[in-house]
């Protein structure tokens, strides 16, 4: 270390303090790392052996040696000595910044090797000696930091998973929620089973996965985070023989059969991840509610000015959410409707979202709108207070983007109440069963003064008068699940297999 000079930057100090000298100068935390590679570069630059700078610095080639190496911080005074030698100041010498390319992957490499990831494989550590060439060390950094952004991958945090989220709600919103590659193959796998219209039923669901390859075997012990297992050696589908699922068994079976047919392989991000269960999701429902009969089907509704999402849901004997989201699928593409779709907890927050129709969903600083609230007087939370559950509820919303006609239910799962909302702007409403609602509302969010702030009577009333305990989940604060399967237990999917490998009798679902 060295006293400043007066050509140094004057150092930021506070009104009246001095600058240490380099006597109680306090020692500096020190990389060790760099400073071996540096005190190497150095030393073989002035072309000197470990024992002439050992003579030099009065101590022995091998405690010189374990300086080089990183594995002895040396002291104050021998970093003084060693810089004196070496033609450099102390500060030099302490510079985290490597002298050369070389260098700085010798330094990355080290320390790649010294991380708890490497150790835990038990592979042989490789000293980045001068017989190394430059090529040996770059590939071996290249892979180290391939290995550590596919682990961050694996255990993306919420703000990754919420970007990736976003990215791809972009690409179904350029794409108007079309997917023509997945609809093509649908239409293919039904001429299998000799669909005609209407629902597919479960025989022909079945067909399907004997003309595939595949077994089905109805168990009583699925692995707890899985809805089904497909063992690909074996070509076997493990489903539950669960009766109070809430899940549509059809459904299940036809997402297992896509994630093959698509020819998915193991995700390696966590956007491949959502991307590839959207486009499971996406042929399950081309196969429930095939393209060329929704269409008919639609294209008549839209004639009588009646298109129902509830009609939808009956003709073809699936649930309301899966008909609102294959409506939006359709819309646009087929009769040039734009639309936007809500799934909205009675709180308020939203589950599931899709728009390309202009509506102004909230969003955080990622542009996510998962998790956002909803404004109080959207249709998606007015449904709420509507006495008459078995109806459908149809409202106008004018909002800062234009006017919006929705409609809405609500409906109850294992995760509370919800409600589901299909909109379109007020010129697109002429088309559907329940224009003539007279039912409106004002929204001017995101002003703070539309439902963000509470009433002013009330402020008055309670402001600094209450503490509530917010019911926060710890998926709010947790990275998102590690492994290939988000949220799956491998290890328990693979225990299972072994147990069922050849032991389960066959049925039909």
């Amino acid at each position: 270390m060295r006293k400043p000079q007066a050509t140094d930057e004057p150092p930021h100090l506070p009104w009246g303090a001095e600058a240490p000298t380099e006597v109680d100068a306090p020692e500096r935390s020190v990389d060790l790392i760099s400073l071996g590679k540096r005190v190497r570069h150095l030393r073989k630059q002035r072309g000197l052996t470990l024992d002439d700078l050992g003579e030099a610095v009065g101590t022995a080639p091998s405690q010189l040696s374990l300086i080089e190496n990183g594995k002895r911080e040396p002291k104050l005074s021998m970093i003084r000595t060693l810089a004196r030698e070496l033609g450099v100041t102390s500060d030099e010498l302490l510079r985290i910044e490597p002298p050369n390319r070389r260098v700085a992957l010798e330094i990355e490499l080290e320390r790649a090797q010294q991380t708890a990831g490497y150790q835990s494989l038990g592979l042989p550590r490789v000293r980045p000696s001068a017989r190394v060439p430059t090529e040996i060390l770059e590939t071996l950094v290249g892979l180290h930091r391939e290995v550590e952004r596919q682990q961050n991958l694996h255990a993306a945090s919420p703000e990754e998973a919420r970007r990736a989220n976003t990215e791809l709600r972009r690409t179904m919103r350029d794409r108007n929620n079309y997917f023509g590659d997945v609809e093509q193959r649908a239409r293919e796998l039904l001429k299998h089973v000799d669909y005609s219209s209407g629902p597919l039923s479960q025989h022909a669901i079945s067909d399907l996965a004997s003309y595939l390859g595949f077994t089905l075997h109805h168990v009583d012990d699925l692995p707890h985070s899985t809805r089904s297992v497909t063992d690909l050696r074996n070509r076997r589908i493990y489903l539950t023989q669960n009766k109070s699922s809430s899940h549509d068994p059809r459904t299940v079976l036809l997402q297992a059969l896509a994630s093959h047919v698509l020819e998915h392989k193991v995700p390696t991000s966590y956007l491949d991840f959502l991307t590839q269960r959207v486009a499971t999701n996406y042929l399950a429902a081309a196969l429930l509610i095939p393209e060329v009969s929704a269409v008919k089907f639609l294209r008549q509704a839209m004639a009588d000015k009646e298109i129902a999402v509830e009609d939808l849901r009956d003709n073809f004997a699936v649930s309301y959410e899966a008909a609102a989201h294959r409506f939006t699928n359709l819309a646009t593409h087929h009769f040039g409707i734009h639309t936007h779709f809500q799934k909205v907890h009675k709180s308020g927050t939203i589950f599931k979202a899709y728009e390309n129709d202009g509506v102004a969903f909230p969003k955080d600083p990622t542009g996510a709108i998962e998790g956002q609230q909803v404004c109080r007087y959207w249709t998606s939370r007015q449904v709420f207070d509507i006495p008459d559950k078995f109806s459908a509820f149809h409202q106008y919303t004018d909002t800062s983007t234009g006017t919006f006609w929705c409609t809405a239910r609500t409906e109850r799962g294992p995760d509370g109440e919800f409600s589901l909302s299909i909109g379109v702007p007020f010129e697109s409403s002429k088309w559907f069963r329940g224009k003539e609602t007279t039912a409106r509302s004002v929204s001017r969010c995101p002003a703070p003064d539309c439902c963000r702030r509470p009433p002013a009577d009330l402020t008055e009333t309670w402001a600094g008068h209450v503490w509530p305990a917010g019911r926060a989940t710890s998926s709010q604060l947790a990275a998102m699940p590690r492994g290939s399967f988000p949220g799956v237990d491998e290890t328990e999917v693979y225990r299972f297999l072994e147990k069922h490998s050849g032991t389960t009798r066959k049925t039909r679902p």
